[in-house]
């Protein structure tokens, strides 16, 4: 199993930098990043849910590493993730006056081969977690919001990644795992005792990986290779629905890199209606794009100049917020108002994911009996 501990001296740790120094509380409140004054690093948290948008520079008494994680907590203190002395330690940041103030809430180690990083924020902005992965399990640490310290909440075999939320209340996480050579998400019930079930199973011989979910609508956005053996593409589906999961072909872009980074929420009985926001990373650049599932087109949108890539949140009133940072604006952040959806689909019908026994294609996991994993 995941060889981590509390305090343990005689473990050793590795560290993967993280993919994004930008993270959003699950209501919008608060932000924070990692940002770059000149070559010095330091955490800075950011206000967005005042009249104008603003930063507060929380830097501590030395510089930070460049793969350091900083996670915004919804009071508006900010985790952070330090490797110190082959130790994960996490503090708490919070503006005291012209300095910053730190509360240590304690420390994780892993042995060697084993990597730590914290998960998206969490809903209701009380708890962080983090994942830690070694070569043959997974295991999810509570490190900050516990009754004392880090604490090991979840563990499974495989090896396991991404990390989306399924519900307001912050209890069920999903998560792509990878064992005995497929990749297939899975659900753990933090609710009890990090039970691990099935929800994403598309066919026996495919790979699947959940990429976004709204816990209002349902909508979930995934990546598999059931409608083309060997090739990934994109799909849609709705969590407990027994429809297949469909692959639309507007999500094939030639030459381009596609990455989903947010979903609308508050649309509760009309899933197919949420808009989608898209990064798009291709020959001339990096731009925005929305999707909804009702559509069978993409909309190409330019990127606030600035725009700290891959990041934004919708509005239930369908506004597409994304945050910038440039020399004259070091706080920013643009609101698009894409067009409203087509009234009727367009193109040819999507492609749907293959017959499979059960489950077919999205398991009702987060609403029956957890099986170990």
């Amino acid at each position: 199993m995941t060889a981590c501990a509390i305090e343990s001296p005689s473990a050793g740790a590795e560290h993967e930098a993280p993919t994004t120094r930008y993270a959003i509380t699950a209501d919008g409140t608060y932000a924070a990043r990692l940002a770059l004054d000149g070559e010095s690093w330091f955490p800075e948290r950011w206000t967005l849910d005042g009249p104008e948008p603003y930063a507060v520079p929380l830097p501590g008494g030395q510089p930070e590493e460049p793969g350091t994680e900083v996670h915004p907590m919804g009071d508006g203190r900010v985790l952070i993730h330090r490797l110190v002395e082959r130790r994960h330690a996490f503090s708490l940041l919070y503006p005291t006056g012209p300095g910053t103030g730190e509360l240590a809430v304690g420390a994780v180690e892993c042995e060697p081969g084993t990597y730590l990083t914290l998960l998206p924020p969490a809903p209701g902005g009380e708890r962080a977690y983090a994942l830690a992965v070694s070569e043959t399990s997974t295991a999810v640490w509570l490190v900050a919001g516990g009754a004392a310290g880090p604490e090991r909440v979840a563990e499974m075999p495989g090896r396991c990644s991404g990390g989306v939320w399924l519900d307001p209340a912050g209890r069920m996480l999903a998560l792509d795992r990878d064992l005995e050579g497929r990749t297939k998400t899975v659900v753990v019930d933090l609710g009890r005792d990090g039970e691990v079930s099935p929800l994403l199973e598309i066919a026996p011989d495919s790979d699947d990986r959940l990429l976004l979910a709204d816990p209002d609508s349902g909508l979930l956005v995934i990546s598999s290779d059931a409608a083309s053996p060997g090739q990934e593409r994109w799909g849609w589906g709705v969590m407990g629905s027994t429809l297949p999961v469909r692959f639309p072909g507007a999500l094939r872009l030639p030459d381009c890199t596609v990455t989903p980074f947010a979903i609308q929420p508050g649309q509760v009985l009309t899933p197919e209606n949420c808009a989608v926001a898209l990064r798009v990373d291709g020959p001339l650049g990096t731009w925005v794009a929305t999707w909804r599932p009702t559509e069978r087109r993409v909309r190409h949108l330019p990127a606030p100049e600035g725009w700290l890539a891959g990041s934004g949140l919708w509005t239930p009133e369908g506004v597409l917020r994304l945050p910038y940072t440039t020399a004259q604006t070091p706080c920013g952040v643009a609101e698009l108002n894409p067009p409203a959806a087509d009234p009727a689909p367009e193109g040819p019908p999507e492609q749907e994911a293959p017959e499979a026994p059960r489950p077919v294609p999205l398991r009702e996991a987060p609403l029956g009996k957890a099986t170990a994993g």
